[in-house]
C-alpha cells in the first residue's frame, strides 16, 4: 500500500514523500511550486524538476532530518516501527525538525499560523523528569502532542521559553531551543560544549547561542536554534537549513568522510557552488576547521556544517556541536575529515596544512597566518571565557582542565607551522 506525507514550506506544500508497497522511497515536487519562479528547491541535492526522485537521490535529505544511532533506535522501539523505517519515522516525527519543513499527512494543515494551545511550562519538578526520561525517550517520543526530530546522536529535546523557563511546545509549534543533558558515560560533556563554543564566539566565529543551566544540581545545555525567528507580529516562524551531507547527498550514516562521506575539499567545493557569498564562506569554514584543530575537537563530521536559508539567501549556518573530543580519552583521535590527508591530531603538521591550503583552494602563507592568528586569539580569550563560569554552577575542575589543554593545544599547532 502507498503511503504519502506532504511536505510543507512556509504555508505552502513543496510536494509529496512517498512509500511504495516495497517499501521504497520516492520525493516529487507540487506542480505549483516548480512553476513559481521564486520558489528555492528543498536542498542543494534535490534541484527542482518534474521528474520524481528516487530512494537514492531523496532519502539522504528525509533520512537526514532524523536521529541516528541509539536514539533512532529508542525512538524506533518507543513507536514500534522498524528502526530501518525512515517514513514511518517520518511519520511519527516530522511535525518540527531542523530547517523549515513538516512532514504532515495528507489532509493535514500546516502550523504555521500560531496554536491556540499554550505551551506546557515545565517547573522544576517536571525538568528533572525530562532530564531523567531523555537517555530512553529522546524527543519524549511518545508524548501526546509532540512531533519532534533533530538529527544526531545524543538524546535531546526541541523547547520553547516561556518567560526564560524550559517548556514543551503546543501541537505544531515551531521549537526556539535544543534541550541537551549530559552525555552519561562522559564527564563533563555540558561544561565541555559550553566552554568550547563561547571561546569560538570570543575568537571571532559565528556560532549558536548556548547557555549552560543547572536544576537541583543537575545540568543541561540549552542552545538557542538559528533556524528560528520572531516575526514582526512576536510570532515563531521556521527558516529553512540542510547539513552538509543533506546538501551533498550523502546518507547520515555516511557522516563520516572514511564511510564514503564528505572531505573537507567537497564541502569548500559546495560553499562556492551554493552560498550567495562564497568568498566570505570558504573562509568562515576555514577558521572553523582550523578552530575545531587548535580545540581538540576531531569530530567535525559532514552533519555539523549547515547550510541556512534566510530570504531565499543561502549562507554557511552558524556553528554548532562544538567539544574538545581530546578531552575525553575514550574518542576518537581520529579526524572525521582528514586534515591535508593527516588523519589524527597528533600527525597534523606543516605539510599536513600545506596540503589543506591546497584543498581549501587557498595559498599556503594565507592559511598559515590564519592558523596563527587563531592560534593566538585562542591564547588571549581563553581567560576571559573562564572567569564567564565562575558563577555557574558548574564543575570548575573540567573548565580550568580544558583550558590548559587548549592553551597547549593552541601553542602546539604554532609549533607545527615550521615543522
Amino acid at each position: 500500500m502507498k503511503r504519502v506525507l506532504d511536505v510543507w514550506w512556509d504555508k505552502r506544500i513543496v510536494g509529496q514523500l512517498t512509500e511504495n508497497q516495497h517499501g521504497e522511497l520516492s520525493f516529487v515536487y507540487e506542480p505549483a511550486w516548480l512553476a513559481d519562479p521564486d520558489t528555492p528547491p528543498l536542498s542543494a541535492s534535490l534541484p527542482k524538476r518534474e521528474k520524481a526522485f528516487t530512494k537514492r537521490e531523496c532519502r539522504p535529505f528525509f533520512a537526514g532530518l532524523l536521529p541516528e544511532e541509539s536514539p533512532r533506535e529508542a525512538v524506533a522501539q518507543l513507536l514500534g516501527v522498524s528502526v530501518a523505517n525512515d517514513f514511518s519515522l517520518l511519520d511519527r516525527l516530522g511535525g518540527d525538525v531542523a530547517g523549515a519543513v513538516e512532514l504532515l499527512p495528507p489532509g493535514t494543515p500546516s502550523s504555521v499560523e500560531p496554536s491556540e494551545r499554550l505551551p506546557t511550562r515545565l517547573d522544576d519538578a517536571a525538568l528533572l523528569e525530562v532530564l531523567d526520561d531523555l537517555p530512553r525517550r529522546p524527543f519524549l517520543t511518545g508524548q501526546e502532542g509532540l512531533r519532534l526530530s533533530l538529527a544526531g546522536a545524543q538524546p535531546k529535546v526541541p523547547v520553547v521559553l516561556v518567560d526564560n523557563a524550559v517548556a514543551l511546545p503546543a501541537p505544531g509549534q515551531p521549537t526556539t531551543h535544543i534541550l541537551k543533558p549530559p552525555i552519561e558515560r562522559f564527564n563533563g560533556t555540558t561544561e565541555n560544549e559550553a566552554f568550547v563554543m563561547r571561546l569560538a564566539r570570543a575568537v571571532g566565529l559565528n556560532v549558536a547561542n548556548v547557555e549552560p543551566r543547572t536544576v537541583s544540581d543537575r545540568k543541561f545545555l540549552l542552545i538557542e536554534r538559528y533556524d528560528r525567528f520572531f516575526g514582526a507580529d512576536g510570532h515563531v516562524y521556521r527558516l529553512h537549513q540542510e547539513d552538509f551531507c543533506q546538501a551533498l547527498g550523502r546518507p547520515p550514516e555516511k557522516k563520516y568522510a572514511c564511510d564514503g562521506g564528505p572531505a573537507f575539499v567537497d564541502c569548500f567545493d559546495l560553499l562556492r557552488t551554493c552560498s550567495k557569498a562564497p568568498a566570505l564562506d570558504v573562509i568562515s569554514l576555514l577558521d572553523a576547521a582550523i578552530f575545531n584543530v587548535i580545540v581538540g575537537n576531531a569530530d567535525a563530521h559532514g552533519k555539523n556544517f549547515s547550510i541556512l536559508y534566510r530570504s531565499g539567501s543561502p549562507r554557511l549556518a552558524p556553528l554548532y556541536d562544538l567539544l574538545c573530543t581530546a578531552y575525553h580519552r575514550d574518542l576518537s583521535t581520529s579526524f572525521a575529515m582528514k586534515i591535508g590527508k593527516r588523519a589524527t591530531l597528533g600527525e597534523l603538521d606543516a605539510r599536513g596544512w600545506e596540503k589543506f591550503a591546497d584543498d581549501a583552494g587557498m595559498t599556503w602563507p594565507f592559511v598559515r597566518q590564519r592558523v596563527r592568528n587563531i592560534a593566538e586569539l585562542v591564547e588571549a580569550k581563553i581567560e576571559s571565557v573562564v572567569a564567564e563560569f565562575a558563577s555557574l554552577k558548574l564543575d570548575r575542575a573540567v573548565v580550568d582542565d580544558l583550558a590548559v589543554l587548549i592553551r597547549e593545544r593552541a601553542e602546539a599547532c604554532e609549533t607545527t607551522l615550521t615543522k
